[in-house]
Order: structure tokens, then sequence, then C-alpha cells
């Protein structure tokens, strides 16, 4: 009956309670859209601007593993040493909203698209900042080892996409709320029945960078060695299947020299 109907939360949360508007914190929405981009621009899954006298990155992990092209086959394909594969390159000009390290201008991320262990992750990635002119002015490497039959699993693999960076307020999601407010939270999205319902947050789950992690399960924010809680500086998540992988997130403390960085997962 329409009065056995419960009345619905706001769904602005800034309005109904104030104090979540002063967590906004500003983040860049990479939109990646299927292309062919270059070593001259920024992409998700293409090539990358690698320097002549830098080797391409190798994963030599003994516990890395695919089933191979086919999910049915039981029979698990171990390989040795294989080439990771490019991930994400950001030029600054392209993220100006990102603070790049001093006398840097690119960002490049490779991971291993292999499968691991839990214990660090299923991917085994590296993170590079770089300038690009040093680079263009050494040379660029003259041939890019790719993957081979047996030396990735299709759900770690990009596909090669163009990125259309857009900036959008991103709030946290509720397993970043300070403490204080979630424990207020619950009574200030009463309803009238007396039950009370979580309405949507404004968490961005995107491939983007700054703003929040786009966790799914509980936050596992990391620290540097020096006991710093390092900063978000990136997400993957949905741009690339991942298994059951929720997403990718990077982190990255600037307080501390050699900008050290660290990354979690999580799943669905």
């Amino acid at each position: 009956m329409p009065g056995d109907t419960p009345d619905l939360p706001a769904t602005d949360l800034c309005t109904l309670i104030p104090e979540y508007a002063a967590l906004a914190r500003q983040a860049t929405l990479l939109n990646p859209e299927p292309g062919e981009p270059g070593v001259g621009e920024s992409s998700l899954g293409g090539e990358l601007l690698w320097p002549a006298d830098e080797p391409w990155p190798y994963c030599a992990q003994e516990d890395h593993w695919t089933y191979g092209a086919d999910w049915r086959n039981c029979t698990e394909i171990v390989p040795g040493a294989v080439p990771m594969v490019p991930i994400l390159q950001l030029y600054a000009k392209d993220v100006p909203e990102l603070e790049f390290p001093a006398g840097k201008d690119l960002l490049q991320l490779v991971w291993c698209a292999l499968n691991h262990e839990q214990d660090p992750g299923p991917v085994m990635p590296r993170l590079y900042w770089r300038n690009e002119a040093e680079v263009v002015a050494g040379g660029l490497l003259s041939e890019v080892p790719g993957v081979s039959e047996g030396e990735f699993d299709e759900d770690n693999m990009p596909e090669p996409s163009t990125v259309s960076p857009a900036t959008a307020e991103d709030w946290p999601g509720w397993h970043d709320l300070p403490g204080d407010m979630g424990e207020t939270w619950e009574h200030r999205l009463r309803m009238t029945t007396g039950a009370s319902v979580r309405p949507p947050d404004a968490n961005i789950i995107a491939t983007k960078v700054g703003g929040w992690p786009a966790w799914i399960q509980p936050a596992d924010w990391p620290d540097c060695e020096s006991g710093h809680r390092m900063e978000h500086l990136l997400t993957i998540t949905g741009d690339i299947q991942l298994g059951d992988c929720g997403g990718v997130y990077f982190f990255h403390c600037r307080r501390c020299p050699g900008l050290p960085w660290d990354w979690r997962f999580d799943c669905h």
C-alpha cells in the first residue's frame, strides 16, 4: 500500500550532511576510449616513450601463472621471466592537476599481466616518473618486447586506448569516512519509519588520477617507511577486466625523498 512505502533519504549528501562537503578532492577522470595512441600521447595500454638506455622490465616471479586463453583449461601454464606490459602513460600537459616531481613531466606504469599469489596481489606493477625532453634527447628503445601466448592473462591486459581527461569533484566512499562522521551518520539518515538507509555516496568509481580511492572493500591506505600515510595517486578500475579484482590503487609519499610509492587492490 502507498502508506507503507518508506520515505527515501536525500541523495545530496553535501546538503544533508554539511561536513561531508569539506572532504571533496579534485580528481581527473581519464575516460579511456579504444584507439591507436602513439608514444607521444597519454594513453591506457598504448606504446610508451621508453629510453634507449633503459632495458625493458621483466617479471621473473616464481609464482606467476595463467590458464591461458581457455579458462576451462585446468592445467596451469607457468612461464619463466616475461616482459611487462604497458598500462598507463600520462603527460603533465594532459593532467595539469597532477603534481609531478620536480623536473618530471611524464608518468608511466607497467605491470606483469600474469596472475600472482594474493600477496602482494594479482599483478606486479612498476611505476616511473620521467622527463620527456631527456628521454627524446637520449633516443628511444628501438624494440619493445611483447608478451606471447601463455605469458599473460587476458583479464590483466588493457585495450590500447586514448584518454580524454576531465576534472571532477570526488568525495570519499563509506570506507574512508572519518570515524566521528560515521558514528553520527546513521541517525541523520533515519526515515520516518525508524529505519535508516545508506544513500548513494559521491565517490567516483572510475580510472582516475587524484581524488579518493574507489574502494570496494575496507580501505587499506599504505604508509611509507617513515610512517607517513601515503596520498592517493591513481585508481585503475573498470577499463581492464582484472578478473574478480575490484580495482588497483596507487599511492605515493610526497614528503619523502625519491617519492616512494606503493599499491593496493581489492576484490568484488
